[in-house]
């Protein structure tokens, strides 16, 4: 005789990053809303910072834009990874954006400094993992 299992779905390590790394993009966002209040949505003010990082208004957004993302695409292997790919393509862009106008007040609207780009890189390489990341297959316990 055959016992049938309820389905039990167990999360991926890249699923459970997705969502660490979406609720901590929309608690820094909110935090630096702390620091910029709502006024100058784009100023370039490289003394408004969250610990070493630039941040403006228009920035916080982003953050917690992101971060939404993160919460809502993790519930998914699939889901996840795509949040992965989108950190790898939106915070590869950011980069090499941040990389040129970091010096640059008029073209610097999400005021980037140098510490940001390090982290934007490091972005990337989360992002990598998140899509990268193995997985077991149904076959070994697990569902994809």
């Amino acid at each position: 005789m055959t016992t049938i299992r309820p389905t039990v779905q167990r999360r991926g390590a890249h699923q459970r990053l997705a969502l660490v790394l979406g609720v901590l993009f929309v608690v820094v966002g909110i935090a630096g809303f702390g620091v910029t209040g709502f006024e100058g949505w784009v100023e370039h003010d490289h003394t408004q910072t969250l610990v070493v990082f630039a941040v403006n208004p228009l920035h916080n957004v982003v953050h917690i834009l992101i971060g939404l993302l993160g919460i809502l695409l993790w519930r998914t292997p699939s889901g996840s990874r795509t949040f992965g790919w989108l950190l790898v393509i939106g915070y590869g862009a950011t980069l090499l954006y941040g990389v040129f106008v970091v010096d640059n007040e008029e073209a610097n609207f999400l005021n980037i400094n140098w510490a940001d780009n390090w982290l934007h890189l490091a972005a990337v390489v989360i992002g990598l993992v998140i899509a990268l990341l193995p997985y077991r297959t149904s076959a070994q316990g697990a569902d994809r």
